[in-house]
Order: structure tokens, then sequence, then C-alpha cells
């Protein structure tokens, strides 16, 4: 169960990378206006942005281009292009001979609200569910940036290749989907002459995958992980004075992030399925034998870490008398985190409180439920329905979390199979996160195989196991390598927050991090452990990053949770908060 180990070895490849980038810079493609790609071939692409192509909607006064090309020698010319939305106040436009397009340069004088054209932030949207691709813009449409605008925010939406985007002839697999929006990023710090706006503040905001990714692009900024891939794309690595480029955000804005998916197996088991009994978890069956194993893990993985709390008191798991390692500091921590998220919902809540569950996927047809409690107390009977793990004041309307059983069978079940990401046959859609060539799931995970192979021969004692779910076939995917030629450790490095955020990890203070993180996350979610956002919040504070909102948010789901509002109202005022000048 080392973290160390494998990592040292790809830290130690990646700063040799650094440094042979650094002394090449005068001679390696650099993404200056050359019409040279990376493989040395003529590219019909340049980085240069075009000022006199500008298309303008009068009735919004709102300036846009679509379509640009962010990189020189694209692998996905459909997705790797970009579109940039601009307030009309932001700019100085003179209509061209065709009538149809505007030459316009930068006004630093024109204001929307707080911001002009030189200090407006640039906002940046990640919407990628399950490491999906994201489209680019294929036609202008006010309303879909309209807020942002109207905000004085300049909305850049760039293409981004993801698990579901490979042909027949290229695989769009992990990490191109980031590796792509670091190169969007690159492209408008490359034009930031002739683009109103501040490339200084530059925010991503997503959700889900999206929120992954861009937990992703915020912790590992200019990360030599990454150079080759920027490279092989003809991504901006210096400006055309031969000055480097960086693609490091100043902001991040993530929702319920399916993040760390390194360990991500093994904290699902511990968060939540110890506590279940059915389906993939049932007695007598490998997979529930599994799902202990993996849950066992996981406390010695946690423990290697070093999370601290504000306090600076070290957070382990220890043994405990019932249960899978439910002691210690650690366990503490989460209870707290727990009893913080209900009493933040009871301040927010008015009563009666109705609560609706939705009948089917959207779209089904199926009629929900409504429930009303009418006073705190009724809702804390519910909660309190199969035992009595919540205590309520009704003097002080605080209430007090006994324990991580009684919350999870109450309002956390595991909602995926054991192997919830690295799945045992390669079904999950992590596994195509990680695909090895064109369309081949991959095994990605190291932990997850390390415990596969402590065990194999007691699973195969059992019905239902297959010889193809063995260590080998960990093996043998870790060893592939992507068109890069970068193996599965490589790749999963770049695809760990916590790789640059946490001193266990090699890329630990190798990458510049964003300053400003606001994190949400609904805690009755079962896609992942609750343990997932708060350990990115631990670890950026523990590596110096002062300014983290983060809310774990009560009765919400995997959604945009929010505690009260509207989630794009809140990421503006955020916004609005870590730039306004």
């Amino acid at each position: 169960m080392e973290i160390n180990r494998r990592t040292v070895i790809r830290g130690a490849a990646a700063v040799a990378a650094f440094g042979m980038a650094e002394g090449a810079a005068g001679t390696a493609f650099a993404g200056t206006s050359s019409s040279v790609g990376s493989s040395g071939t003529t590219s019909a692409y340049s980085l240069e942005f075009d000022p006199t192509a500008w298309s303008y909607d009068a009735t919004n006064d709102v300036y846009y281009q679509l379509g640009k090309m962010y990189v020189t020698d694209p692998a996905a010319t459909d997705y790797e292009n970009l579109s940039v939305y601009v307030p009309g106040a932001y700019l100085t436009a003179t209509a061209n001979s065709d009538g149809t397009t505007y030459t316009a340069k930068v006004n630093p004088k024109g204001t929307v609200g707080a911001h002009s054209g030189r200090t407006a932030p640039i906002v940046i949207p990640v919407n990628t569910p399950g490491y999906a691709a994201q489209k680019p813009a294929t036609s202008y449409s006010y309303s879909s940036v309209s807020k942002y605008l109207e905000a004085g925010h300049i909305y850049v939406w760039p293409g981004l290749r993801g698990r579901d985007s490979s042909t027949g002839t290229r695989s769009d697999a992990a990490p191109w989907g980031v590796t792509d929006l670091k190169a969007a990023v690159r492209f408008l710090r490359y034009n930031r002459s002739v683009l109103p706006g501040s490339t200084d503040d530059i925010v991503l905001f997503g959700m889900s995958g999206g929120g992954a990714q861009d937990t992703l692009a915020g912790a590992s900024g200019d990360s030599p992980l990454y150079e080759p891939y920027l490279r092989t794309i003809g991504a901006a690595m210096q400006d055309s004075t031969g000055r480097t480029l960086s693609d490091a955000v100043a902001g991040v804005m993530a929702w319920c992030p399916i993040t760390s998916l390194h360990e991500a197996n093994l904290s699902y088991e511990w968060n939540m399925g110890q506590f279940a009994s059915t389906g993939t978890r049932a007695p007598g069956t490998w997979t529930g034998a599994y799902s202990t194993d993996l849950a066992k893990a996981w406390p010695k993985y946690l423990n290697r870490l070093g999370l601290r709390d504000e306090q600076g008191r070290l957070l382990t798991l220890t043994e405990s008398d019932s249960g899978t390692y439910l002691a210690g500091s650690y366990y503490d921590h989460l209870i707290e985190v727990i009893t913080t998220s209900l009493n933040d919902f009871l301040d927010d809540t008015t009563f009666p409180y109705t609560v609706t569950t939705q009948g089917g996927p959207p779209g089904s047809g199926q009629t929900g439920t409504s429930t009303t409690y009418e006073t705190v107390d009724d809702y804390i009977a519910y909660l309190n329905t199969d035992s009595t793990w919540v205590t309520y004041d009704s003097t002080t309307n605080t209430a007090t979390v006994s324990g991580l059983k009684g919350f999870v069978t109450s309002q956390k079940n595991a909602s995926k199979p054991v192997g919830a990401f690295d799945g045992y046959s390669r079904g999950q859609t992590e596994n195509s996160v990680f695909a090895t060539g064109l369309d081949a799931p991959a095994h990605f995970a190291p932990l997850t195989r390390d415990v596969i192979k402590a065990n194999e021969a007691a699973y195969a004692t059992y019905s239902g196991w297959n010889s193809d779910y063995g260590s080998a076939a960990y093996d043998s995917d870790f060893a592939k390598k992507d068109s890069v030629g970068k193996d599965m450790a490589w790749r999963a490095d770049a695809y760990n927050p916590l790789y640059f955020l946490s001193p266990a990890f090699a890329g630990y203070r190798r990458s510049r991090v964003a300053r400003h993180w606001r994190i949400r996350t609904g805690i009755a979610q079962g896609d992942t452990a609750g343990t997932t956002e708060i350990n990115l919040l631990l670890a950026l504070r523990n590596y110096g990053i002062r300014d983290v909102d983060f809310a774990t948010v009560w009765a919400q789901g995997h959604t945009m949770a929010e505690r009260t509002g509207d989630s794009t109202t809140n990421f503006i005022s955020w916004v609005e908060s870590i730039t306004k000048k």
C-alpha cells in the first residue's frame, strides 16, 4: 500500500522533463505565430487571435468570436477550438467592409460594474460530466452567457476532449481533457494584448466530472507532467517575446467533484460500503469480501497523507471495537463536518419543510413522492427512524451527530457496486476515462490492485470469481503506454489533485496552485465518498491556500449544491469577491 515508491520515480522523471523544457525554450516549438506544428510539419492554424473578425450582437451589446483553434497542431479540430464573449464596453470597434464583422481593440476605460476592459475576470465553464467531452459552441446564444456578461465577466467556452469523444483513429482518454483546458488558458495568455480582460483572473467552474477536471487544472498549474501532451498538440508554451507562458489559474469553483480516483474504490467502501449488505456487498460473495478488504485498506492510505485540521491536529483513523476504523481524530473531524452541515441546514430552513423525491431518471415520467415535516422535531424523528444517531436541543436549535453508521444508513447509501470507480471487470465509467488505445477501458488504480493481489487467492474460493479479475490484469494495463509514450502511473498522477497538494506524493510543490477555491458538495450523494471533498479541502489548507470557501450541503445529492440561492448567482458573487479591484 505504498504511496511514494511509484510516485517518486514519476516525480524524478517530471523534474527532468521540466529542466529540459526550460533549457530548450529557445529552440523547441513555443507556440509563437510560426505555422510549424509540433511534429515539424506545416500547420494550418495559428495561435494569433484575429482582432478583425469580431461579430456583434447590437441588441445586447456583445462582441463574440466562435470556433477559434487554440493550438497549432490539433488532434481534434472538432473539439480544440473556443469561443469568446465580451461585453461591448470592453472593446472599441469599427465595422468592416463585409458589413457583418468588426475590427476591435481593447478599451481599457470601458466598464461594467466594478470591472474594466483590462481588469475583467475571465470565466471558463468545464461541463464534462463523467469526464466526458465538452462540445464547443457552434452558434451564438446570448441567453447561455447573459448573466456572466451582465456582471462584467468575459466568458470563454473551449471545446475539450473526453472519454466519449475518441474516434477510430484517436484516443481522447486522460489526460487529454485537462490538457485541452490548459492549452485554452495558454492561448488566452498568448493573446492577452488583443483580448480584453485580466489573464491574472481566470476562474474555472464545473460540476461532477467537470468539477473534478477544473480541480485538477487548478491544482496542477504548469506541472511538467502535462508538458509533453501540450507540446504534442502545439499549445502556446512561450509568447512572441520568448517569455514562458503559464496555464495556472486564479480560481476554481467545484460542485461535487468526482476526483482522487486513485483511492476512490477504497474510500467509497470505508465511507459507505461497510454499512451495506446487499447486492455486490452481500455476505458470502467474493465482492462482499472485496468490499471489506477495500474498506480496511483505506485507513492505511489516509494515515500516510498527514492531513491536519485548522488547529494543526494530525488527522488519523484508528481501530475501533465495531466497524472498520471508526475511531481517531480523522473520524471525529468527519463527524464534525456532518454535524456542521446539519446545523447549517437547520439555520437555513423554515419549517414546515417538504422533501420531494424524484420518481425515476429525468424524463422517465415517473412520479416522485413528497413528505412534509411540520417541525424540526418531526424531521429529527425521521432521521432517527432506524436508529438514534442525532440528538436535538430545541433551545439552541442545535443538533449533534453521534456516529457515521447512522448517518450513512439514513442519508448516504452506497449507490455504486463494489469497485465503484476502477471496476474489477473494467466496466465503470472511470475505466473508460483511462482507456488504453482505442475503446479499451483500463485499470488505473494501484491501491486497488494491491488489495486484489493480497486477497485474490481467497476470492478464488468463492463462486463468481474470474481469474480475469486478478492483479495480472491491472499490471498489464499499467504497463501500456499512450500516444505520447507515457504509462498509466504518469497519467494517473496527472489526474490526481493530491499528487500536487500532498507531501505524500512526488508532485508536491511542483505546480502552481490556484489561489482561490469554492467547493460545494451534496452530503447525501452516493456518487462518491464524502471524504473526497473533505480531503481536498484539508490538502489545500495544509498546502497554504488561505481562501477556500467550503460547504457540505445537507439533504442535497449529486448536484450544483448550494445552502441557499442558486448556483449561478452564487458563483458570480464569489467571482466578484475574489477579483474586484
